[in-house]
């Protein structure tokens, strides 16, 4: 599996910026995940941007003004961006759609990943990234996903603060109207939790309400969370579900968790407090210990400080 996030999108656009010409006088994305590297790039060379429908209605954005209209003359040399190329079938649309143009505009395209074989499809290309491949952008829209496994917690919905996580009616109350925060579009494979399976009819009930689609759910069946607190066994529980069955991916919201369930399972595990992908666990820790994420490590520090504070008051209250 191959993986970029938004850092990486940015850094290889930035990296490659200068190949391009600077004599653009517009520049359009494709709806709709080509919108983003379309934007950066017209930040970086500051010319106008707009997407392919406004461009073919002649609507566009420039600095200092939300929106104009603009003349054939204004623009006359074009720049076409869309993030990435497998089939090359979007684009082939794409510039089916723009040809009726062709004749006033000097239109050129350009795509920021593509694979071995396509790099001709487009007049420019950042890099090759070879299939399979994830992207943060459309991760959660990936066809892939019943491939996978997800958390609750931090990734489907937000956590629960200290005083909601009573194991008790505000715990109850807080799962069902807990907020939602990265809802996919596709179906899940497994969603695993260290909810408590007595939970189960208010998280069914929950997600249900947000139209969260999925195979199987997965709880820990102890009796209370005290158990679960002196269990600790968070990353084992949701590893041994990872390897139950042939799934690619995990989506986790905690590093440590993350961390843990690659190490076990040796498979690739997606942390959503910085959308990085963990492929080896003793790598990634390297990076953390030589300050490649310091500052991300810094944030988890001051999470693991909040949850041992919370486990010491919730000892203290019983």
């Amino acid at each position: 599996m191959n993986y970029r996030n938004i850092k990486d999108l940015n850094n290889t656009i930035l990296q490659g910026l200068s190949m391009l010409p600077r004599d653009f006088d517009l520049i359009v994305g494709v709806p709709r995940s080509g919108m983003m590297p379309a934007n950066l790039i017209a930040l970086y060379l500051n010319k106008p941007y707009t997407d392919i429908d406004s461009f073919i209605n002649g609507h566009i954005y420039k600095a200092g003004a939300r929106s104009q209209f603009f003349e054939d003359s204004d623009c006359k040399k074009v720049l076409v961006v869309d993030d990435s190329i497998a089939s090359g079938s979007a684009m082939k649309e794409c510039k089916e759609k723009l040809s009726h143009l062709e004749e006033k505009f000097d239109l050129k395209y350009c795509a920021i990943y593509t694979i071995a074989g396509k790099e001709k499809m487009v007049d420019y290309f950042f890099e090759n990234v070879p299939l399979p491949r994830y992207f943060q952008w459309n991760i959660l829209n990936h066809t892939t996903l019943e491939k996978a496994c997800f958390d609750i917690d931090g990734v489907l919905c937000a956590d629960p603060t200290p005083e909601q996580n009573d194991d008790g009616e505000k715990y109850i109350d807080f799962i069902l109207n807990a907020p939602p925060l990265f809802i996919p579009g596709s179906k899940i494979g497994t969603i695993v939790t260290s909810r408590l399976e007595k939970y189960r009819k208010e998280t069914e009930t929950w997600l249900a309400a947000n139209n969260i689609k999925y195979n199987d759910l997965i709880m820990l069946d102890l009796p209370n969370a005290g158990a679960r607190q002196r269990l600790n066994n968070h990353g084992s529980h949701k590893a041994k579900a990872y390897m139950s069955k042939p799934y690619v991916l995990f989506i986790e919201s905690e590093l440590a968790q993350a961390v843990e369930i690659n190490r076990i399972s040796k498979k690739p595990v997606l942390c959503t407090a910085n959308f990085e992908m963990i492929f080896e666990a003793e790598s990634f820790m390297y990076n953390l210990k030589s300050g490649k994420h310091l500052p991300f490590l810094r944030e988890a520090a001051l999470k693991v400080r909040n949850r041992l504070r919370r486990i010491k008051h919730s000892y203290q209250m019983g």
